[in-house]
């Protein structure tokens, strides 16, 4: 337990940034998830849409420092080509 006062106000910070990653990092999954399953049942439709989708969400996690932004930045290109060499053309 914290017995400095900027100890606990750093707890408290810690605690809130936390919660927020966990959330951010679960919607990133769940976009990453559902762009495998399309791309997995040969659906290209869906799986570009869903690659469109979810571009930001990651980008936006590496630019926030939820991920680090080559982490992200590799997770996108590798997505991207997933996508790419599966429906080409």
């Amino acid at each position: 337990m914290a017995t400095h006062k900027s100890a606990e106000k750093r707890s408290r910070q810690n605690e809130k940034r936390r919660v927020r990653n966990v959330s951010i990092k679960s919607k990133v999954k769940t976009y990453i998830k559902s762009i495998i399953t399309a791309v997995e049942s040969k659906d290209g439709e869906t799986a570009r849409d869903a690659l469109k989708k979810a571009i930001p969400v990651i980008a936006k996690a590496g630019a926030k420092g939820v991920y680090h932004q080559k982490t992200a930045s590799r997770q996108i290109s590798r997505l991207t080509r997933k996508v790419n060499v599966e429906f080409a053309g």
